[in-house]
C-alpha cells in the first residue's frame, strides 16, 4: 500500500533512460514512458476509427479497444504520471473499511519534470478524452448503439485519469467546483473594477 511518507523515494523504472536523457540534448528524460503514454491512447482511437473499415468482426475490435484502454489506464495512472509530471493518485482503504482518494504531487525538493514531457503528458491526457466525447455523440447521433458501451468505456477510463491528475495538479484538498467558481468570481471582479477605472 502506498503512503504519503515524504521519506519514501520513488525508484524510476527506467534508470538507464534517465542517465541517457541527461547526456543527450533532448529534453525528454523518459522516452519509453513518453512513448507508451501516447501509444495505448492513440492505438485505441485508431482501432476504433479503422475497425469498421478494415474488419467486420465487432467482438475482436471491441476486445482490442478495451484491452488498449485498460493498458492505457494502468500505464498512465501508475507509471507515466509519476515519471513525466511527478503526480500520482490512488484509492486507499483505512482500517474502518472507508475508502479515501489520495492525490499526491512531487514536492519542489525533488527533480522537476521537463517541459517537453509535461507538454506531452497533458496534451495526451486532455485530447483523448475529448475525442471519446465526440465518439459518444457521434455514436448516439448515428444510432450505432452496439458501439456505445465501447465509447463510454473509453470516456470513463480516460476521463478518470484526467480527473485524477487535475485533482493532483490543483491540490487534492481543493474542490474543483469551488476553484472554478472562485476563478470566475475573480474575473468578474476584475472586469467590474476595470470598468469603474475607465469612468
Amino acid at each position: 500500500m502506498l503512503t504519503g511518507d515524504p521519506n519514501d523515494e520513488d525508484v524510476s523504472l527506467f534508470d538507464a533512460e534517465e542517465d541517457a536523457g541527461k547526456k543527450s540534448k533532448s529534453n525528454i528524460k523518459h522516452p519509453v514512458a513518453s512513448f507508451f503514454h501516447l501509444f495505448f491512447r492513440v492505438s485505441a482511437v485508431l482501432v476504433y476509427l479503422l475497425c469498421g473499415v478494415y474488419s467486420g468482426g465487432f467482438i475482436a475490435c471491441m476486445v482490442t479497444i478495451i484491452l488498449l484502454l485498460s493498458c492505457d489506464f494502468w500505464t498512465v495512472k501508475n507509471i507515466t504520471g509519476r515519471l513525466m509530471v511527478g503526480l500520482r493518485w490512488w484509492n486507499q482503504v483505512d482500517d474502518d473499511g472507508r475508502s479515501h482518494w489520495v492525490f499526491e504531487s512531487k514536492g519542489s525538493g525533488k527533480q522537476q519534470a521537463s517541459n517537453s514531457e509535461a507538454r506531452i503528458f497533458w496534451i495526451g491526457l486532455i485530447v483523448c478524452p475529448v475525442l471519446w466525447v465526440v465518439f459518444v455523440f457521434s455514436t448516439l447521433l448515428s444510432f450505432n448503439i452496439k458501439w456505445l458501451p465501447v465509447v463510454i468505456m473509453g470516456l470513463v477510463l480516460q476521463g478518470a485519469n484526467l480527473y485524477g491528475y487535475v485533482k493532483c495538479k490543483v491540490g487534492g484538498k481543493t474542490n474543483l467546483k469551488n476553484m472554478a467558481s472562485n476563478y470566475f468570481s475573480r474575473q468578474f471582479l476584475k472586469q467590474a473594477l476595470s470598468k469603474e477605472e475607465e469612468s
